[in-house]
């Protein structure tokens, strides 16, 4: 089973990672036989960091993507954001195992990205996709998600621990200060997708336009 290196890197310092890394040619052979995929060599390129990530074809056919998520804080509602967006204006999720992590997904040719349009039509088709992702849960969808607040503490947090490394401690004290005050919860709250840019975006299919396509944070969705 071929790995990325710097998928590797990531899990080299966190237990949990680690032995996620171990089991995974365990974890493919699994999927692998559940949902009757042929699987090609994984994609290995500067955006693969956080997550095992193949073309696959279906037995009837169909091109798609093994996603195997490593286990990391900001990737943890990835998978019920994707059932919430249900395609619209993401790729379609077309299986999942909650537990290991495992998605199978609507497949982009990398020829269809973004990324490779003029960059001059980034911007406004990441604002388009934008207004299409932000949207205001049904209360019964809301406990599937952290608010943004969480997220924005763990990383105050992360911060405050490399105090002695800060090159303008009073800019970095105003920045956590505005983490907390611009992140508290609110009855006007909407979900949100975050790392949206043109290299997570895929071109239009049929009458959807352009999609965004989930890694390691982009799927992971969060209240503000």
């Amino acid at each position: 089973m071929v790995i990325p290196e710097q998928l590797i890197e990531n899990c080299r310092k966190v237990p949990e990672r680690r032995r996620w890394l171990n089991a995974l040619p365990a974890l493919l052979d699994q999927l692998t036989d559940r949902w009757s995929l042929c699987v090609r060599a994984p994609f290995d390129h500067a955006n693969v960091t956080c997550s095992w990530v193949a073309p696959v074809v279906r037995a009837d056919g169909m091109a798609a993507v093994l996603k195997l998520g490593m286990p990391h804080m900001e990737g943890a509602d990835e998978i019920q954001g994707l059932r919430f967006w249900n395609g619209d204006p993401t790729v379609q999720l077309l299986e999942a195992d909650d537990e290991l992590g495992a998605m199978l997904l609507e497949r982009c040719q990398p020829d269809d990205m973004l990324r490779s349009e003029p960059e001059e039509k980034w911007d406004r088709v990441i604002a388009t996709l934008l207004k299409r992702l932000w949207r205001r849960p049904a209360q019964h969808d809301v406990p599937h998600f952290r608010h943004l607040s969480v997220m924005l503490e763990s990383w105050s947090h992360e911060a405050l621990a490399q105090v002695e490394h800060w090159p303008d401690a009073g800019l970095v004290r105003h920045g956590l200060q505005l983490f907390q005050e611009l992140s508290k919860p609110s009855p006007e709250d909407k979900l949100l997708a975050t790392d949206l840019h043109a290299a997570m975006s895929c071109g239009p299919s049929g009458n959807r336009g352009w999609s965004s396509t989930p890694n390691r944070s982009s799927g992971t969705q969060r209240l503000i």
